[in-house]
């Protein structure tokens, strides 16, 4: 089966990731943690805080994609991940985000975005994350009251995104 690395294309204006989508099924095979004043105790106590935190993008993590011929595998390189995220925020990004990927979806906004450099002493170990070197971790304000009711509900587990990247080239098998 091919396994292709997507890139960024720097060269052309369509590039990166435009929007953050909450989807029940993460392709990157890992689920967002809701946080929420019963999960996590702050020194000041205040309402629900209606954050999700979860990984975005995990560097050289096979993900399987449906071919019209063949099925295939992306993955994005360590480089190719930090370059997406600040280019994310770059383009005032933020905002954007869908759910399942076809709808558009207002009242969210990631307010925290970070890449993970210490797998052993990352923030997102707290949250019972054991994410690799390189991970996009972000977390997202949900000021929407139906999203939030479908985070409540587990109809949403994680997120997926949503861009523009470019193939580099095909890998043999093992290397991932």
């Amino acid at each position: 089966m091919k396994i292709i690395e997507l890139i960024l294309d720097e060269e052309t204006e369509y590039n990166g990731v435009d929007a953050i989508s909450i989807v029940e099924n993460p392709a990157i095979q890992s689920n967002f943690v809701a946080l929420k004043d019963e999960q996590i105790r702050l020194a000041e106590v205040s309402k629900d805080k209606r954050i999700l935190l979860g990984a975005v993008l995990i560097p050289n993590k096979p993900i399987l994609r449906k071919g019209e011929d063949e099925d295939y595998y992306i993955y994005f390189s360590e480089n190719t991940v930090r370059k997406a995220s600040e280019l994310f925020f770059i383009k005032s990004k933020q905002n954007n985000s869908t759910y399942e990927h076809q709808i558009e979806l207002n009242g969210m906004s990631v307010v925290e975005s970070w890449i993970v450099d210490d797998p052993t002493n990352d923030k997102s170990n707290a949250y019972g994350f054991d994410l690799p070197k390189g991970s996009w971790v972000v977390s997202m304000k949900v000021l929407n009251d139906d999203v939030w009711e479908r985070v409540k509900n587990e109809e949403v587990k994680g997120f997926s995104i949503e861009g523009f990247f470019a193939d580099k080239m095909e890998r043999p098998k093992e290397s991932i």
